[in-house]
């Protein structure tokens, strides 16, 4: 039987990688733990951690294709973060120019969540602890 201890990484292309860096780095407050540029691809990889966890590789790519992204498009539906308070993680989004979708309540678990967007439309969201 396969035995899978954790997620080890997520990976992101972006259309703009300093845009992107700066929303992983200065909104979601995301640590650069690795920076690096691949000259044979033409593209920057990025090691971004959270709270001490590597966490997300993110890519630039010369020209990458659009994909659907919305919450209910076919492939990754959306990363979830978990925190203590969703209502003060969105006011702290808001601070930063970042638009949550209206609080909500999980029917199953009784816990508030909202949606967000990267700079690239990818759904991002907000879980209570």
């Amino acid at each position: 039987m396969l035995s899978l201890n954790k997620v080890h990484h997520i990976a992101i292309i972006c259309s703009d990688y300093e845009r992107s860096k700066t929303f992983y780095t200065d909104v979601l407050g995301f640590t650069i733990q690795a920076e690096t540029y691949r000259a044979a691809r033409d593209s920057w990889k990025l090691d971004l951690a959270l709270n001490g966890s590597y966490l997300i590789e993110l890519f630039s790519f010369p020209s990458p294709p659009p994909r659907p992204s919305g919450p209910e498009a076919r492939g990754l539906r959306h990363l979830a973060f978990e925190v203590d308070d969703v209502e003060t993680a969105a006011t702290a989004l808001l601070e930063k120019g970042v638009v949550a979708e209206p609080i909500r309540t999980d029917e199953f678990t009784g816990k508030k969540f909202t949606f967000f967007t990267d700079p690239d439309g990818l759904p991002l969201e907000l879980y209570q602890r």
